[in-house]
Order: C-alpha cells, then sequence, then structure tokens
C-alpha cells in the first residue's frame, strides 16, 4: 500500500484493489489498513515535526513531582521501582501507531460469522430460516470483508481520536506495553490555549491524571477484569449481512474519493457490528458501566487532590476536561459501541456518589479496599449504593 494516505487515488492502482488485497490478509482485523485509514482521517500527508526537546525535558519534570503525590495519595506503585515513569510526549502519528498497537489484543477472539455454525446466533437464524442464494452470499462476503472494513473503521476512529486525545488513557483500557506511558503535547496546549490556561498546569493536571489511571490499570486482577471483560464484549459481536448489502447496494462505487466511500459504508457502526447486542454483551454491559465508572471516579478524586496539593487551582481545569469528556462526538460513540464504555453524565454522577459515599463511611483506608484483593471491585448494584458495597467487603 501507500505509504502516504493521499496516494490512494495517485498511485495507479484503484482504491478498491487495494481492498481486496487486504481481505486476502488473515486476522479478525486488518491493521495496516487501520493505519493508512488512521492517518488519512486526520489529514496528516507528510511527517510531523517532531516534539520540542525542551517539552520533552519539562514534561518528564513535571512528571517526577505528580507521580511522587499519586504514589501518595493512592497508596499504588506507578513502576516496578522507585523511579517515575518515563513518559513518551508524541506527536499525533506517533499516538496513532501506539495506539493501534495496544488495541490489537482485545481483538483476539473477535470472528466473523458462519452460517453453519450452530452457536452464533445470526448464524443459527439464517440456517433455521429460508436461507436463499442471496442470503448465504451475502454472508460470505460479510465474512470476507470484515477484517478489512474493521481495520478501516477502527483506523478511522483512532485517527479521529488523536485529534483530541491527551495521553493514553482519555479511553480507560489497560494497554500494552504495560510500562508504557505516552503525552500527547500538541492537544494539550490547544486545549490550554483555547481555555486561557497556563500550559505547565495543563501539563501536570494531565499527568497527574495519566499517572493514575496508570497506577490502578497496574494492577494485576483489576488489569486481567477489564482486559477480560473488554475482550468478551469485542468477541461478541456479529456483523449484520442484510444490513451491509443494503448499504453496499447504495454507494457509487465510481466515485474517486476514498475517503468518501468509506463515510457511506462505515459512518453508522451498526453495519459491522450490529444493531443490537447479543445477549453475552448484554450481560457484560453493566458489570463492565460499573467497573469502569468507578475506577474513572476514583482517578476523579485523586486528580481533584493531588491538583490542589501542586496547583492550589486545579478546578478549572477539572471542570473544563470533564464537560469535554461527556460532549461525544461520532467517534466516541463509535468506541463505546465498540468495546461496551458507557461513560453518560448519568452514570459518572453515580460513580462519583458512590467515591463520595465510601470516603464519608470508610475513609481513605476504605476507598483503598478497591483495589486490595480481587473480587473487591462493585457490582452494578453496589455502584449505586456504597453501603451494599461496605457490607459486602466487610468493613
Amino acid at each position: 500500500m501507500p505509504e502516504n494516505p493521499s496516494d490512494f487515488s495517485s498511485s495507479g492502482i484503484p482504491f478498491f484493489d487495494q481492498i481486496a488485497k487486504a481481505m486476502s490478509a488473515s486476522g479478525p482485523v486488518q491493521w495496516d489498513l487501520a493505519r493508512q485509514f488512521a492517518m488519512m482521517s486526520t489529514n496528516i500527508s507528510s511527517p510531523e515535526p517532531n516534539v520540542e526537546p525542551t517539552t520533552r525535558i519539562s514534561v518528564n519534570q513535571l512528571a517526577q513531582v505528580a507521580d511522587l503525590h499519586v504514589r501518595d495519595v493512592t497508596g499504588l506503585p506507578t513502576t516496578t521501582s522507585m523511579q517515575s515513569p518515563n513518559i513518551e510526549v508524541v506527536h499525533r502519528s506517533t499516538w496513532i501507531h501506539h495506539t493501534l498497537a495496544a488495541f490489537k489484543f482485545y481483538f483476539s477472539d473477535f470472528s466473523a460469522p458462519s452460517i453453519d455454525s450452530p452457536n452464533d446466533e445470526i448464524g443459527s437464524e439464517l440456517a433455521a430460516s429460508d436461507t436463499n442464494d442471496m442470503d448465504a452470499m451475502m454472508m460470505n462476503l460479510t465474512k470476507l470483508m470484515t477484517p478489512a472494513m474493521l481495520g478501516m473503521s477502527v483506523g478511522s476512529m483512532v485517527g479521529q481520536l488523536s485529534l483530541r486525545a491527551f495521553g493514553q488513557y482519555d479511553l480507560p483500557l489497560p494497554r500494552l506495553p504495560k510500562t508504557q506511558l505516552i503525552f500527547l503535547a500538541r492537544n494539550c496546549e490547544e486545549f490550554a490555549k483555547d481555555w486561557s490556561i497556563k500550559v505547565e498546569d495543563m501539563q501536570m493536571w494531565l499527568l497527574i491524571q495519566e499517572l493514575a489511571f496508570h497506577a490502578v490499570f497496574g494492577v494485576d486482577h483489576v488489569r486481567e477484569l477489564i482486559v477480560d471483560s473488554v475482550k468478551q464484549h469485542v468477541a461478541g459481536f456479529r456483523p449484520n449481512p442484510n444490513a451491509l448489502g443494503q448499504r453496499l447496494s447504495n454507494v457509487d462505487l465510481t466515485d474517486t474519493n476514498p475517503a468518501e466511500i468509506i463515510q457511506k459504508l462505515l459512518g453508522d457502526p451498526t453495519i459491522l457490528l450490529g444493531a443490537d447486542r447479543t445477549a453475552r454483551q448484554k450481560a457484560l454491559a453493566p458489570v463492565l458501566d460499573a467497573i469502569i465508572c468507578a475506577i474513572v471516579c476514583y482517578v476523579d478524586r485523586v486528580v481533584d487532590v493531588v491538583a490542589g496539593r501542586i496547583l492550589g487551582k486545579g478546578a478549572q481545569i477539572s471542570e473544563a476536561v470533564r464537560r469535554r469528556r461527556v460532549e461525544a462526538g461520532a467517534q466516541d460513540l463509535y468506541v463505546e459501541e465498540l468495546f461496551g464504555i458507557h461513560l453518560t453524565d448519568a452514570q459518572l454522577t453515580r460513580g462519583d456518589q458512590f467515591i463520595k459515599g465510601v470516603v464519608d463511611r470508610a475513609g481513605e483506608s476504605g476507598l483503598a479496599r478497591l483495589w486490595s484483593k480481587e473480587g473487591n471491585l462493585p457490582t452494578p448494584n453496589e455502584i449505586s449504593a456504597p453501603g451494599l458495597w461496605l457490607e459486602r467487603i466487610n468493613l
């Protein structure tokens, strides 16, 4: 494939020939296409300038201060040593590279449906119905196209996220490698300018947040629970062959603009992922919501405490960042649909009340019990009733 996304139309190779080649690749997601479409969606057509060395030095100096306070407040390590983590300060294209690599293992159990699979919901329905040749053809076409189309769709999503992400935990999920921490300096600087915030204060606030997430996701049983739950959610998708066929029939294949073609095909993620959640996904959803909500709201508390110590005026930044968090764009909705993460205003309010309720009843030591052993994270019922959680863990 062309190294530059803009070369899709100038390489002399028809766009859909590229897609056909991608379909022949193995794996649940075509990650090379994901990279190409991530770059295309951000209009990065040439190498970005390196991050200024002074910015790299400044961020890591601030991180050393933030790390000491995060360790103190959480009681959790951020590295396997007493040294602060090294923060890799990156530009958008490098953030895209790391993020796509970090998401790969979440798709390891994903597979397209098969008509004759007795355990597949869509396959069973088709086999039990009066399946005609067109149904079978569209099912096979869907199975063939899913890795390429999912690669394009995930890539476009990640590309759009790179325009606004601050680090690696804007999407609150554990990543690989476990030791890595990345920071997108340009987005931090642009956000600070938009909100009239001092850049150094903005950097410090965001570093506190990243390090707090990093500490929580460094707890092995917490990490494993989230990873397993999200992988099960992703694996539960069953592409809808009829919806894909209808969408394909409405696309002008003579269009020479590949970005517009993909937008028409993939603008609605349910074309690939299915309009309805499976029974397994419905069962997982409230459990995953409660876990992620508790973690996000715990990190919010840590950030408020540490920022209050260091900055003395973190409230303005907190308000700006958290307002931005609930103003979901199209890419955020796709992320929610794909990974099963739904951070609504109502859920975040419940999570915040849960954290405050635990602290009011059992203090900071009670709150620390969230991470002390496997099984201590709140259930969907407990996230709305901290007293129930405290009773269950015998506090």
